[in-house]
Parts: structure tokens; C-alpha cells; sequence
């Protein structure tokens, strides 16, 4: 007689409520089940860029603040990275249960670090100490329905073509702002409540369930009939207003001061990406189309212009819906890029933000990478007038990855023609970074992906790989880990003020750093 799904369900739930309280303080290294080389390349040396991005008066400082590093989500950091001086590497195991990654990280003024990590039961912050990946403190988020699901339905799919709650900020007082999975947007501070015990403390909450349609699978609640919308992302605007959008097309503002909150909706569209916000608006990509919004005297959402795109004819291997993969990055003061989702090859597309532009917004629409290898579900670097994109195509999720061969690989970086005519394309890689958010350092030229190589034995080894951003050229790749626990399964990379890098991955997270 097997074991219904509703006793194997509770029995899952209640062991991850008993295993959650007794996660170690001190980190558990995670295990890697293979050898490989340590190290691979050479020295880099420091080609600092030019150039600065303005700072949001409402997060906390560029490069701090977000999965994206800033308000333009240029995920290009003014700080130096590692240039592969003997380095070190230390891992942290994230949890008991199946899972565990922390992939979102951000950093307070002091260099702490705040993140997200999941396991297959539920959300939780962790603050951790810089380097020693000590544990400080933790503060427990609801299950995401989508979590119950999994759970309920044993496909893990559930998880990974949700993003909702992962797109959270660090304000300009160090606290977080994220919306949970019961439709709150929750402002949460951290701080030392005696020497050396930290505490997590909710500060303030914002109720959104009777603004957004919950009616959602979870633990007390089996069978749903009406609309379930998760909370995609939060982000402030430049005059304090709390921006969230919604799976199903919502997009709202919320004011913290008085609690208001205006929304509209893109009806029949989905919102599965973080986004973009400046001076001029806040830039949206829907699986349909690129928008810049602004609001209104009320706070009431408004559609600037709306510009559609190449949906294609379905879902990527390893997307998370039918649309584009991408945060907009905007670059300077003129420009907002994304890809598309067109059939045989993406494109990139970069478009002119004026809201007073009367012409074609279209600079310009770049085929990348091969037909039928080319596909991307991560934003892309953008400074200056220079964009690099990481191939995905043929990479899934960690759960049922199998076929490492059909991973195409390919980085490429282009950039804008200063007459506004096009782009160009500067250089290719044919290295595979099958699923990391890449991150540039602007103060050493390197851009930080995230790759393998598979073994004798079947099993990947894991690298830190740093590409020079001149001209593209592989200058080392630092050994993470071997085997599964160490595949990166969407999880960004983030380079800390104190220049360490740090790489979320299946079982945790993993910091590398120069040795002095």
C-alpha cells in the first residue's frame, strides 16, 4: 500500500519546520564529489573602464543593493573582483532539506551579507558574516504556492518557472523591501541586539491581498477555483513609491508613507523579470512587449510607450515563460536593452528611451549566437555603450539536467554605434555559461561567469571564470566545486565591496577570493 501524496506532502512540511530550527550557525562546507584542476590560466592584471552610473536616492549604494547591482540593473560593479591570486574558496551548505541555494545577495554598509536562499520547502533571509559564511541571523518566509505544488505534484518544474519573491532591494537604510508569498510587501532591518547576536525584525508590512488575486494553493488551502498572481518584483521609484508587478500582468505602485496603493493591469501579458528604474521611468518587460511607465499625481501606473517584440512560438528549453529573458538594462541616459524570444535565433534589442521621441525607437535588432542553439533567461551587462550576453541554450534546472553536450554555449559582447545607426559585434566566446547572472567589474575589466568541464567520471567540475572585457580572452577559471551541489542552476554571482565573489549554487554558496 503506498503512502498518499497528502501524508508524504505533511510529512515533508513538518520535517522541514524541525530540520529549519536547527540549521548550523557555523557553515558546513558543501561536498564535491571529484578532482579536478584548481586553478586553470593565468594572472590577470587590472584594465580599469571608465565611466559611473548614478546612485538611486532610495537604495542602499550601487553594486549593494539588488540581484541586478543598481537602479539601471547594469550588473557592473566599481569595485575590483578577483584576478586569480592564489585564490581562496569556502562554501556553505544552505540547508538540510533538498535544495538550499542562495542565489540573491546583497550587502549592508558594513559588508555583511543579506540573501535569499530556497530549499524545497520554503524562503528564508540569512545574514552571514563576509567570507567565513557564518551564520548571524535568519528570518523565515511563507511557502510560495508554487513550492506547495512541487511538493504536491513531485515536479520541481513548479519551482523553477517561478520567480516570484526573488526580485527584492536593499533600501538606503540597509533594509530590505520584498514581497512574500502571502501578497505583503514586507520592509524588514537587521541588527546586533547584544555582541554577537543579530536579529532579523520586521519594520513594516503592507498588506496586498485584497489589491491582488490570492487565491492559491498552501498548506491550509488544497484546491484553488479563482486567480493566483504572485508578486514578481519590487523596486522604488525615484520619488519613494514602492513599484511591484505581478505573473499575471499587474503593475502597482504602493506609497509607504500613507499605505495607498494604484494598479493597473497588461491584460492577457506575464511578468516573470526584475526591473529596471531611472530618473525617467521605470522600465517593464512583459512576455509581449518593452514598456517605460510613469506615475501619475496619484501614484497610478501609466504607459509612456510600449514597444512589442518576438515572442516566438513557445517556451525555451530552460525559460522561464514565452517572452524575453531579461531584466531591461538601461545604459547612460538614452538607452534600454533586452532580447526577444524569436523562433531560430534571439535578438538583441536596444531602444531609445526618450518619452518625447517621435520616431522609431529601435536602434537596433542583432541576431546572437547560432540557429537553434540561441536562447538566454539572464540579463546582460550593460555599460557605456557596450552589452554582453551568455548564451542558455540547451540548459535546464539542476533537478534533471542531463544532456551536457547539447549545452551551445557562447558570450558575446556588442555595442552601440555612436551615430545611433546599429551595433556591432566586438568579440565572441565560445566558453559555456549555461545559467549564471554574469557580473563586470568596472574597476579590473574582467567579467565573472560561471562554467564546467565534465569529467571521466560524468560528474562537472565548477569554475569562477573571468573573460577580459576588451577582447573576450579567457584569463583564468578558479575550481568551485565538483558534482551536482556545485551547478549554479540560475543562481546570480555578486562581487562583495571587499571584492570577493561570491556564486549561488544548488546546495548553497560558494566565496572566492585573492589571497593577499
Amino acid at each position: 500500500m503506498s503512502m498518499p501524496k497528502s501524508s508524504i506532502l505533511g510529512t515533508l512540511l513538518c520535517s522541514a519546520l524541525l530540520l529549519g530550527c536547527t540549521e548550523p550557525m557555523d557553515p558546513a562546507p558543501i561536498t564535491s564529489v571529484g578532482s579536478a584542476p584548481a586553478f586553470i590560466g593565468e594572472l590577470a592584471r587590472a584594465h580599469p573602464l571608465s565611466g559611473s552610473l548614478p546612485q538611486h536616492p532610495y537604495l542602499a549604494a550601487n553594486g549593494r543593493n539588488s540581484m541586478h547591482n543598481d537602479g539601471h540593473a547594469s550588473d557592473s560593479y566599481t569595485v575590483a573582483g578577483p584576478l586569480g591570486h592564489k585564490p581562496q574558496v569556502r562554501s556553505r551548505d544552505g540547508s538540510r532539506l533538498p535544495g538550499g541555494s542562495c542565489p540573491v545577495h546583497t550587502f549592508d554598509r558594513d559588508g555583511r551579507l543579506i540573501v535569499l536562499c530556497a530549499n524545497l520547502a520554503y524562503f528564508e533571509l540569512q545574514l552571514l558574516e563576509p567570507r567565513t559564511l557564518k551564520l548571524l541571523a535568519r528570518y523565515r518566509l511563507p511557502t510560495r504556492p508554487s513550492t506547495f505544488e512541487a511538493l504536491l505534484t513531485l515536479n520541481p518544474d513548479k519551482i523553477m518557472s517561478d520567480s516570484s519573491g526573488a526580485y527584492f532591494y536593499l533600501d538606503d537604510q540597509d533594509r530590505v523591501v520584498i514581497a512574500d508569498a502571502q501578497q505583503r510587501i514586507q520592509r524588514i532591518a537587521h541588527a546586533e541586539v547584544q555582541p554577537g547576536h543579530w536579529q532579523f525584525k520586521a519594520v513594516d508590512q503592507w498588506d496586498l491581498s485584497g489589491e491582488v488575486p490570492h487565491d492559491c494553493l498552501g498548506p491550509r488551502r488544497w484546491f484553488g477555483q479563482g486567480e493566483c498572481d504572485p508578486i514578481t518584483a519590487v523596486m522604488p521609484d525615484y520619488n519613494g513609491l514602492i513599484w511591484w508587478v505581478t505573473r499575471r500582468g499587474r503593475v502597482g505602485t504602493l506609497d509607504p508613507d500613507s499605505g495607498a496603493v494604484q494598479k493597473m493591469q497588461l491584460i492577457g501579458e506575464e511578468i516573470q523579470n526584475g526591473f529596471s528604474v531611472a530618473k525617467d521611468g521605470v522600465y517593464i518587460v512583459s512576455d509581449h512587449a518593452m514598456y517605460r511607465f510613469e506615475a501619475d499625481a496619484r501614484g497610478m501606473p501609466l504607459v509612456g510607450w510600449r514597444e512589442p517584440y518576438d515572442r516566438g512560438s513557445g517556451r525555451k528549453s530552460g525559460s522561464i515563460n514565452q517572452g524575453s529573458g531579461t531584466t531591461p538594462t538601461l545604459l547612460g541616459e538614452r538607452y534600454v536593452s533586452i532580447t526577444d524570444n524569436a523562433d531560430e535565433r534571439i535578438n538583441l534589442l536596444v531602444y531609445r528611451r526618450d518619452p518625447r521621441w517621435g520616431g522609431a525607437r529601435l536602434i537596433c535588432k542583432m541576431p546572437l549566437f547560432e540557429r537553434n542553439a540561441s536562447a538566454t533567461d539572464n540579463s546582460a551587462i550593460g555599460w557605456g555603450n557596450s552589452i554582453l550576453i551568455e548564451n542558455n541554450h540547451g540548459y535546464s534546472n539542476a533537478f534533471v539536467q542531463k544532456e551536457w553536450h547539447a549545452i551551445s554555449g557562447g558570450i558575446t559582447r556588442i555595442d552601440i554605434l555612436e551615430d545611433e545607426s546599429g551595433c556591432e559585434q566586438v568579440w565572441h566566446s565560445e566558453e559555456r555559461a549555461p545559467s549564471v547572472v554574469q557580473k563586470l567589474s568596472v574597476a579590473n575589466g574582467l567579467a565573472y561567469y560561471y562554467s564546467y568541464d565534465t569529467l571521466k567520471n560524468g560528474e562537472n567540475a565548477w569554475y569562477l571564470m573571468a573573460l577580459d572585457y576588451h577582447s573576450g580572452r579567457t584569463m583564468f577559471k578558479v575550481l568551485a566545486g565538483v558534482g551536482t551541489a556545485y551547478d549554479n542552476n540560475w543562481s546570480p554571482l555578486s562581487i562583495a565591496p571587499d571584492g570577493t565573489v561570491y556564486v549561488g549554487v544548488y546546495k548553497g554558496l560558494v566565496a572566492i577570493w585573492d589571497a593577499p
